[in-house]
């Protein structure tokens, strides 16, 4: 019982966490996380999966809320927008052993790659412009935020131990 207690609350601290910073993201560069190329930093907040298993629902669950309370989401973005959070962070929870000299590159893309397949897809729904092209554009701002902001977070919590404290030794 207070594994299960502590796994949702992780969860819905992660959902949270997302949805604070996306909006505040909004607020202080309008329209930055919504765009074509969109530099989300919330998106950081993948790498968590590293370490937890609760990284899948919150985040899947930060996406959502961000999606249905922002302006500048599209309806088929709440489906879509989160079903590419969720198998980001189930991608990244199954590749969490897999590093090159002990950085787990390969879950650092698989946002990039989850998010380029389906909301690529799904711009070329609302906006055209060929798949191909607006895959690139989200895979651009993915990559860039996991291999930056991502990356410095991970690196955090590994050298101080963080994700030991916060979220116990999971394996």
């Amino acid at each position: 019982m207070r594994k299960n207690i502590r796994f949702l609350t992780h969860a819905a601290i992660l959902a949270a966490a997302y949805v604070a910073l996306t909006h505040l993201q909004n607020m202080l560069l309008p329209g930055s996380a919504s765009w074509a190329i969109q530099f989300r930093a919330s998106e950081a907040l993948c790498i968590l999966a590293f370490f937890t298993p609760a990284a899948i629902p919150g985040l899947t669950i930060g996406c959502l809320l961000f999606n249905l309370t922002s302006g500048l989401a599209l309806p088929l973005d709440f489906l879509v927008g989160s079903l590419a959070s969720c198998l980001a962070a189930c991608a990244i929870w199954l590749t969490r052993k897999v590093t090159i000299k002990g950085y787990p590159l390969l879950g650092m893309l698989m946002p990039a790659l989850s998010n380029a397949i389906l909301v690529g897809w799904e711009l070329t729904v609302y906006i055209g412009g060929g798949f191909w092209i607006n895959a690139l554009y989200v895979a651009i701002g993915e990559t860039a935020v996991l291999l930056t902001l991502g990356t410095a977070l991970y690196y955090a919590l590994r050298r101080r131990r963080l994700q030991e404290r916060l979220f116990g030794n999971v394996q």
